[in-house]
């Protein structure tokens, strides 16, 4: 089994490597530092933490992850025993992570994206979980570790957010269940509702709401896209984090079947988030090198923003709205 290969792996590792993906959210974040925590209490060891870019403002109460380190604070050259990736789809989602990734002796999968080809030396890769965090749980659950409140505080995180607070249609019945078990264990629901969806500044609310009122409706209001430059974010004083939930506004409309945000990054080119109703948006994303799940994806492109959205809106279109 792989829970039994994994529990020898990490009993035999002297030093282990947790990497979370570029462009972190709660999902990627709670697993990671619940994973370091679950490492901690049952195995008495330390790991290290990567993250690939900042570490949003509100997910600063995530239990450990003030510990989290940066690529330029590794060494390059270090062979990690053990490198275990979380919520990570694509190798090339944890960039310059992948060379500490390729040299390490062992490497572990642990994902819930169903466009993930399972490229570690152990996978646990499952198509239907709600967020990563759920499949850490579920090892846990699986190899009998010990689970205290920092740990489900991690992982409740990675529930809450995938599922945007539980209203997606990833929410199932074995979600609910392990958040019901967290919140057994000490989790207050309300206090990490406000962490996670409250933390909105003035400048966040008010760039949001510009950009969503500038949004364009093509095609009998069936699509919608909002672009946001640097200057946008320049404007209200903000940054990339406002951006978080307003590709959810736009497809809450009525007439919405596909919307998408197009985001000018800081470094050059295009980051796109896109959600549907009914068509396949991981389909169009895998197009451009990104992915994600059915009716919740994205990918970064190599162009300006009006470039990006005419090859969005191009592909976009060979669906049925």
């Amino acid at each position: 089994m792989e829970v039994t290969q994994l529990n020898d792996i990490i009993k035999s590792s002297k030093n282990i490597l947790i990497i979370s993906h570029i462009n972190p959210d709660g999902d990627t974040l709670g697993s990671m530092c619940g994973m370091y925590s679950l490492i901690k209490l049952n195995f008495k060891k330390k790991c290290d933490m990567l993250v690939v870019s900042k570490v949003p403002e509100k997910y600063k109460f995530i239990p450990n992850i003030n510990l989290v380190k940066h690529i330029e604070d590794l060494d390059k050259s270090r062979e990690y025993d053990l490198v275990i990736n979380v919520d990570v789809a694509a190798i090339d989602r944890i960039c310059d992570g992948k060379i500490l990734f390729d040299k390490a002796k062992h490497t572990v999968n642990i994902d819930h994206h169903k466009t993930n080809i399972g490229y570690g030396e152990l996978n646990f890769v499952e198509g239907d979980a709600s967020s990563a965090a759920e499949v850490v749980y579920s090892i846990a659950k699986t190899s009998g570790w010990k689970i205290n409140l920092d740990i489900a505080t991690c992982l409740y995180v990675g529930l809450l957010t995938d599922t945007g607070s539980f209203r997606f249609n990833n929410t199932t019945a074995r979600c609910l269940e392990y958040a019901a078990e967290m919140i057994k264990i000490g989790v207050l629901p309300n206090d990490m509702f406000k962490n996670c969806y409250e933390t909105y500044t003035k400048g966040m609310a008010l760039c949001q709401a510009y950009c969503v009122d500038k949004a364009v409706f093509l095609d009998d209001d069936k699509i919608v896209y909002t672009t946001v430059y640097k200057k946008d974010m320049e404007k209200y004083n903000t940054d990339e984090e406002f951006a978080e939930g307003l590709v959810e506004r736009l497809r809450a409309i009525t007439s919405t079947s596909v919307a998408f945000v197009a985001k000018e990054m800081k470094n050059g080119g295009c980051k796109i988030s896109m959600r549907s109703k009914k068509v396949d948006v991981a389909e169009i994303c895998g197009l451009f090198g990104g992915g994600g799940h059915k009716f919740a994806a994205g990918c970064t492109m190599k162009c300006n923003v009006e470039e990006a959205v005419k090859k969005i809106l191009h592909e976009i279109r060979k669906h049925e709205l």
